[in-house]
């Protein structure tokens, strides 16, 4: 059976950082949770607070509320899971010293590369549509009819702009 995960997709905001679960992260690496923990614990000056925290119970129950994450079957999660952020994710590589971590942390890194391009991308687009608008609405003022067309035609261009997939399958062999 293939299960598809894309990494764009487990990849949450949480106090202004783009973090991972590390349940998600030990799945990806295809260990235990708590083994994962256990190895970044061994090494925790590896770890600062910019690289990995752990949620507030508030923080846990809001990813659980927007169905960012589910609950557990059969007691759920004794401790509240650890986040990492990008520069945590890589550290995990050095600590958990696997070619299947190494691998799998090439693919994280090139998918966050991704999603900061399409940001920075996006956000000039953006200025620049901004840009456009105003110098129509100072020079065009007997055109509206003719800008309200234009900017139907851009809003149809910034959807087609939208990056459709950013990340990787993983396939489990059975």
């Amino acid at each position: 059976m293939n299960d598809i995960l894309l990494v764009k997709n487990l990849i949450y905001e949480i106090r202004g950082y783009k973090v991972m679960l590390d349940s998600d992260l030990a799945n990806l690496y295809e260990v235990p949770t708590h083994r994962l923990n256990e190895a970044v614990k061994r090494n925790i000056t590896r770890f600062p607070l910019n690289f990995m925290f752990q949620l507030s119970k508030e923080e846990y129950e809001n990813l659980i509320s927007q169905n960012a994450i589910s609950k557990k079957g059969r007691g759920g999660r004794r401790f509240l899971p650890y986040v990492f952020t990008e520069q945590g994710v890589a550290m995990l590589s050095s600590v958990l010293n696997s070619e299947k971590a190494i691998q799998i942390n090439i693919q994280i890194m090139n998918t966050f590369v991704q999603m900061r391009q399409w940001a920075i991308e996006n956000k000039d687009l953006s200025r620049r549509l901004n840009e456009l608008e105003n110098y129509f609405i100072e020079h065009c003022k007997d055109y509206k009819s003719d800008i309200k067309e234009i900017y139907e035609a851009i809003d149809l261009l910034m959807d087609r702009t939208k990056p459709t997939q950013i990340g990787f399958i993983k396939q489990n062999k059975d």
